[in-house]
């Protein structure tokens, strides 16, 4: 579903790469969880999946369509929600997921059932009316997860997406997860809460100063690190090499 080949991305006038000649593969039936410290390189990498960066090199791949070549079929597969999402504060709620539903191409009835649907149950149905600039933090971050499943994308792309969540909405949006993986979907998200992770995720990557240092199912990150029943956090820490500085 997702391939990344040899994929480099460095900021104009910055010394070094924000990401450096990174491969992955991510496939069907997955949860993948893409972790690493602040400015590791994980939402310059989502970005590049998601077209709004052009690599300086190597190719990515979604759905077998190169984002750079032929970005709108590759995104037609896609939902994503950003860390930030930007949304269009004068319209109302109803009003935006109504634009992204004519932009996917999401006819009325599938579209009225899916809406009714995901609104309440992140308890936005009495709100939809209202302007989106009334919307607090966690109310716009639900807004942006319902428009990014109204057109039912094969492949969700989440930055961090439980951050405004309350903990029944984090709740249910992670068996949203479960369920759309085991119709054979993906989902590719970066989170810090790692006890999520280590519970969702089929396999994790982690990412350090742009370059991937770990990727694999807990069993092989335990392995590779020869430390069995090692939680995500330890090994991330160790991984990482922030056990120290997380100690002091």
């Amino acid at each position: 579903m997702i391939r990344l080949q040899g994929v480099s991305k460095r900021y104009k006038g910055a010394s070094k790469y924000a990401v450096r000649n990174l491969d992955l593969e991510v496939k069907p039936g997955e949860i993948f969880g893409f972790l690493g410290p602040n400015g590791a390189g994980k939402t310059t990498t989502i970005k590049m999946i998601v077209g709004l960066l052009r690599p300086d090199q190597g190719r990515v791949l979604v759905n077998g369509h190169d984002v750079s070549i032929d970005a709108v079929a590759a995104k037609q597969s896609m939902g994503f929600v950003p860390d930030k999402p930007d949304l269009y504060p004068r319209l109302t709620g109803l009003e935006y997921l109504n634009l992204l539903g004519d932009v996917y191409g999401v006819d009325g009835p599938t579209r009225r059932k899916r809406l009714e649907h995901y609104l309440e149950m992140f308890q936005l149905s009495g709100a939809v009316g209202d302007l989106i600039q009334s919307y607090s933090h966690g109310m716009q971050q639900k807004l942006a997860l319902t428009g990014a499943l109204l057109h039912a994308p094969a492949l969700f792309i989440l930055d961090e997406p439980m951050v405004g969540l309350d903990p029944k909405s984090s709740h249910l949006f992670k068996e949203i997860m479960r369920e759309h993986v085991a119709q054979g979907n993906t989902v590719f998200f970066s989170t810090h809460v790692l006890e999520v992770a280590e519970q969702l995720c089929h396999r994790v990557g982690i990412i350090n100063q742009g370059e991937m240092i770990a990727c694999g199912t807990m069993d092989e990150l335990r392995k590779s690190q020869g430390q069995a029943g090692s939680s995500l956090e330890k090994l991330f820490l160790e991984l990482t090499d922030e056990g120290d500085s997380h100690e002091k």
